[in-house]
């Protein structure tokens, strides 16, 4: 499936962009629209056709392991887009996410996993793990798109 461009402008928004590395209300180190990894090093500076790159790189890496995780089920375009958001944000929904997984293979107009969505809005900050506004509406924002209440 192709990611439509609607989600690709909205995690964008919702990640923001930085052109000079920082750290996460998480403490990882992120640069771009929410680039992380070795090559996020402190003082780091990049380019806006740099971060848009990243971007793109990134997001197509999030949407091809996404794909997989849910081969054989039939899943519309919003509800693939808001997957890879989510997986975007997090991580590996096999790891993160696997009840949403589970829910979304058996039955993905399982109105439940609007609640599966909502419980990844809670990050470490100062080692202590707390719901973050910004996350409860992003979360918020990628069920009502999963369920074509965009």
């Amino acid at each position: 499936m192709q990611l439509s461009t609607t989600i690709k402008k909205k995690i964008k928004a919702w990640e923001g962009c930085r052109l000079t590395a920082y750290r996460c209300p998480a403490g990882v180190l992120t640069i771009g629209y929410g680039h992380t990894g070795k090559d996020v090093t402190p003082g780091k500076k990049i380019t806006q056709a740099e971060a848009d790159a990243l971007f793109d790189t990134d997001i197509t890496k999030f949407a091809a392991t996404v794909a997989p995780t849910f081969a054989g089920v039939r899943l519309n375009g919003n509800q693939f887009d808001a997957l890879v958001s989510l997986s975007y944000n997090i991580g590996s929904l096999t790891v993160k996410a696997p009840t949403l997984v589970r829910k979304v293979k058996a039955d993905p107009n399982d109105p439940t996993i609007r609640a599966e969505f909502m419980k990844h809005v809670n990050a470490r900050v100062n080692g202590v793990l707390k719901p973050l506004p910004g996350l409860m509406k992003r979360r918020a924002a990628e069920a009502d798109h999963y369920f074509g209440k965009i």
